[in-house]
């Protein structure tokens, strides 16, 4: 005779089986989730070599007006870059970065004016050279065309000891990254098996590499390049949620 214990020691049996089964699969996701979760660029990027200044010279703007050569995976490579002058303000007030409340921070990067800057309570505290990919002006449309995304993002992970001193990675694609990503596949402008990329951030650059930043050489994938000093600076500045608003 099958007593109301024995079936209620099966049901347990089974209950307790259905569990692990469910946290096995839960854990096998986790460690085969998108590489987009990860706080590195996913590959070790060509560093470009022989770079040269072909002419330099201030237009009637201001801006300074530089063309460079260099290499890149066997490639020749000449560059224009137009920078508009420095702000007229005074940007190398002492800061601890400790004493900050990060929710009072934004950071503005200008990709045509190659600029990263840093405003405290609305206040402009900071503004750094930067450098982006080979086409610096493009807004990023899929996976591999090495172009920084527009919009308004925040910072989702820092990493201190990144292949590219430190790393703080975006978090893109958000929603509004998916609605225009899908936007683009349905008008055509993007192939239907394309996919949205991911893992952009705001780095340093390899040891005795700031002057690709200085230069103002496009050799990241589609992320944002500081000088090591001023990354490090920029480092203790911001926090996890740390808004971040790329523009054009």
């Amino acid at each position: 005779m099958i007593t109301n214990s024995y079936r209620y020691s099966v049901y347990m049996i089974r209950l307790c089986l259905c569990i692990g089964a469910c946290l096995l699969a839960a854990n096998t996701w986790a460690q085969t989730k998108s590489p987009q979760q990860t706080t590195e660029p996913p590959k070790q990027i060509a560093i470009p070599k022989n770079l040269r200044v072909v002419e330099e010279y201030k237009d009637d703007k201001g801006n300074l007006v530089r063309v460079i050569q260099y290499e890149q995976n066997h490639m020749r490579i000449t560059e224009t870059i137009t920078r508009p002058p420095l702000p007229a303000i005074n940007l190398h007030k002492p800061i601890n970065g400790d004493t900050l409340n990060k929710d009072s921070v934004l950071v503005m990067v200008s990709k045509s004016k190659y600029r990263v800057e840093v405003y405290y309570k609305r206040k402009m505290v900071r503004s750094y050279i930067a450098v982006f990919g080979p086409r610096p002006l493009e807004n990023k449309c899929r996976e591999g065309d090495r172009c920084t995304p527009e919009g308004a993002f925040k910072i989702k992970s820092k990493n201190p000891a990144s292949q590219y001193n430190k790393f703080m990675l975006l978090d893109y694609p958000n929603d509004s990254s998916v609605v225009r990503f899908n936007a683009l596949k349905k008008s055509g402008d993007v192939p239907s098996g394309a996919r949205m990329g991911g893992n952009v951030g705001i780095h340093g650059v390899w040891k005795g590499g700031d002057d690709m930043v200085e230069m103002g050489v496009g050799w990241t994938d589609g992320c944002v390049a500081l000088k090591n000093k001023d990354i490090d600076e920029l480092y203790s500045f911001v926090g996890v949620g740390t808004k971040v608003l790329i523009r054009k």
